[in-house]
């Protein structure tokens, strides 16, 4: 059909109608309202025109993505605004081939692109049931009609403007302004020639028209090495794995029946490289999991590698929840470590923080102007503690955000299980304030409700999501059914940490061997209630740290009595109904004080002593991973049952671990400093029982002191034996015997 000029009108009627001065003014400082809805290609009746903001530049031609020219373009505005009939049938995307008498450069046209997020998209996340967030949100690179680019999107439901910077436009927040979608408050923008890489932020202006701190991206899938703090746009499935095996295993398999030991490691301190730098992932795998198979540890526990900002704050204070840290490589790296892990059978954990977040300016705090993430009231949304924000749980779009990064975690890197950090501090509107510091529920109560719905939800999607995957709480108090199902009214964790075990054991025995008779219930209380939740007994980070001194030190008595009481106490540990968490350097006894700053002490393995200790803590995990008795009711009552419990002068403790189908295991820990021969001990039947652990035996480091390898039990089942002074040893009944 031949053009006419009444189509010519409309053209020009439109194209003044539309681009007034004022609305001109607005584009080239990046104040439009709707950018996309003048900017890129527009029909005007049956014809279609472009227009474009590119400063600088003298001439603009429009072309196909294929590269047909279509149509020039007319500066109309001196800012760089361009405008002109373009000859299209349909809408399509357009480039553009600038220049000025200094040349000829190609622009991307963002504008002339559709959003790649839908209508079920802004249903979900306006209910905050979207469980693929990580796949919509963030930066993506993707082809998206008929270009390659990067995807943006975050929620910022509150500002004037949202665009992203970075190399791509100068970081020039005027240039990239997003597409809002009202319904939901998120921003999104397909930049085309915008590849992984690169650099960006996002820029955002206020409601009240204030320009914010450039912000990382909450979704960032990869950031800069600090102290740079920008987002990096990376693709979310970084790997191809050969983990299937260990992944079916645990899918189906009973963790509270399972052997779990669990080496805790901080990634940047357990070794370092020659040069004093980090390791990168790769050469933090060809050295760790090598270790902790040769030790037997089932699981490698890592204080988080999210990113984060502040060395000392070890990880705890997150910017970045979806990014692994650059301080050790890219996050393929990443991704290759937990492979490899699960190639040589050990788990990978990660230590994960929702509870709070730091108040740096390029992270969350008043992320579109507003307390986004965070409650406005300080008396809410800040923790006195430790000076950060406090997640806004009760906000749906804030709980999905933290939920479907527990999610992230076990899709994109096949984790097979997160330590979460600080329950306690969520779970109580008083934690750590004193009266009128707090606000109440609204029953009038300390507890968080929200914190706990958003606990029950996050542990219920991921076991029925990721069925086998261990989901484990720091929590200190006696709040009830923390790992119990969240249908009986607990708030679903599988595990539990025993803080008070942890902290009953340790003041027993920095007691004077002489003094520890007088309080014999530091030991026993922990029975009383052992089978109240599915306990971790957790040597971790936190006991080592802050002026605490080392295991060793925390031990009582001169330089040899220390060794042989943290042999005892290890196999006492081990020994002990719950799973088993030892924090790096404890299993060989490292005699200085951990710091995130320098690698572990190493060197002390050429003292036979240390070399004991580490001998002892490798056989305590090959024994408790082969004798079904020591781990297959850990979480269970029938499963430990006392043989002597009072002999508060001897400071003695005995008792029978036993599974159904395997041979009972007889542990008897002795805290005194004394020998004790012919020392009577009721065991559960006669007949020969052979010594599996002796903590005093000199390949130990120990005084070679015991039974000569065996007990002997008459038909009652009465048994005498020598203890060793501050030692543990394990008996298990020989197979015939009666």
């Amino acid at each position: 059909m031949e053009e006419s000029a009444a189509d010519y009108a409309i053209v020009a009627a439109m194209n003044a109608l539309l681009l007034s001065p004022g609305e001109m003014d607005l584009l080239v400082a990046g104040e439009h309202a709707d950018p996309f809805a003048v900017l890129g290609v527009q029909q005007v009746g049956r014809r279609f025109l472009a227009r474009a903001v590119v400063p600088g530049a003298e001439t603009l031609v429009a072309h196909r993505l294929g590269g047909a020219a279509v149509g020039a373009l007319e500066q109309v505005h001196g800012g760089g605004v361009f405008a002109g009939r373009v000859s299209l049938k349909a809408r399509e995307p357009l480039r553009y081939l600038a220049g000025n008498a200094g040349g000829q450069w190609w622009v991307e046209d963002p504008y002339s692109f559709g959003p790649v997020l839908g209508p079920m998209d802004d249903y979900y996340i306006a209910e905050g049931s979207h469980l693929r967030l990580f796949d919509r949100l963030g930066a993506h690179p993707m082809r998206h009609e008929g270009a390659t680019g990067t995807h943006f999107a975050v929620w910022a439901p509150n500002a004037r403007r949202v665009s992203v910077v970075g190399d791509f436009n100068g970081w020039d927040g005027r240039r990239s302004v997003m597409r809002c979608r009202r319904d939901t408050g998120v921003w999104e923008i397909f930049l085309p020639e915008v590849f992984p890489g690169q650099a960006y932020k996002f820029e955002i202006v206020a409601a009240d028209g204030a320009l914010q701190p450039l912000k990382a991206d909450p979704f960032a899938f990869r950031a800069e090495m600090r102290p740079a703090t920008a987002s990096v746009v990376q693709a979310t499935a970084p790997h191809e794995w050969g983990d299937a095996a260990h992944r079916a295993y645990w899918a189906t398999a009973r963790p509270q029946r399972e052997a779990i030991s669990i080496y805790e490691v901080h990634a940047g301190s357990w070794e370092r490289a020659d040069d004093g730098g980090f390791l990168s992932w790769d050469a933090l795998a060809d050295r760790l999991i090598p270790y902790v198979v040769e030790m037997g540890f089932t699981h490698i526990e890592f204080l988080p590698i999210s990113e984060h900002p502040y060395d000392p704050s070890w990880g705890y204070q997150t910017t970045g929840l979806y990014a692994p840290t650059a301080r050790f490589g890219e996050p393929e790296g990443f991704a290759r470590f937990v492979d490899g892990a699960h190639r040589a059978g050990v788990g990978v954990i990660l230590d994960w923080v929702p509870a709070h977040f730091p108040v740096d300016a390029h992270g969350l705090a008043r992320f579109d102007g507003t307390a986004l993430y965070e409650h406005a009231d300080p008396r809410q949304g800040f923790h006195p503690d430790w000076k950060t924000a406090i997640y806004n749980f009760g906000r749906r779009e804030v709980a999905s955000y933290l939920v479907n990064n527990a999610l992230f975690w076990m899709e994109k890197y096949h984790l097979d299980g997160l330590r979460v950090d600080a329950v306690a501090s969520m779970l109580y509107l008083d934690y750590s304030r004193q009266d009128g510091e707090w606000v109440p529920n609204r029953d009038g109560g300390n507890q968080n409700l929200e914190a706990v719905a958003f606990l029950q939800e996050v542990n219920s999607l991921v076991h029925r999501i990721h069925p086998g995957v261990l989901m484990i709480a720091e929590e200190s108090t006696s709040w009830p059914g923390v790992s119990h199902p969240v249908h009986t009214g607990g708030l679903g964790f599988g595990f539990k940490w025993n803080m008070g075990f942890m902290h009953d054991t340790l003041r027993y025995l920095a007691r004077d061997p002489a003094h520890r008779r007088w309080h014999h219930s530091e030991i026993t209380f922990g029975l009383l209630y052992a089978g109240s939740e599915n306990f971790v007994l957790p040597l971790s980070h936190d006991e080592v740290v802050h002026g605490k001194g080392t295991m060793l030190a925390r031990m009582a008595g001169d330089g040899g009595q220390k060794f042989a009481t943290l042999r005892a106490y290890y196999a006492f540990m081990w020994g002990y109904p719950g799973k088993k968490l030892l924090f790096m350097g404890q299993e060989f006894a490292q005699g200085a004080e951990w710091s995130e700053a320098r690698a572990l002490n190493w060197w002390q393995l050429h003292d036979a002593q240390h070399r004991g200790v580490q001998s002892v803590v490798r056989d305590l995990n090959r024994l408790y991973r082969s004798e079904p008795a020591l781990h297959a009711r850990d979480c269970e009552a029938d499963g430990f049952q006392w043989l002597v419990v009072d002999d508060t002068q001897g400071s003695v403790f005995a008792w029978v671990r036993r599974a159904p189908g395997a041979s009972d295991v007889v542990v008897v820990a002795h805290f005194s400093d004394v020998l004790r021969e012919g020392y009577r001990l009721p065991l559960p039947g006669g007949g020969r029982w052979r010594e599996l652990l002796n903590t005093d035996a000199a390949e130990y480091g120990g005084g070679g002191r015991g039974n000569g390898g065996a007990v002997y039990a008459d038909a009652n089942g009465d048994a005498l034996m020598t203890l060793p002074p501050l030692s543990t040893i394990w008996l298990q009944k020989e197979a015939g015997e009666a």
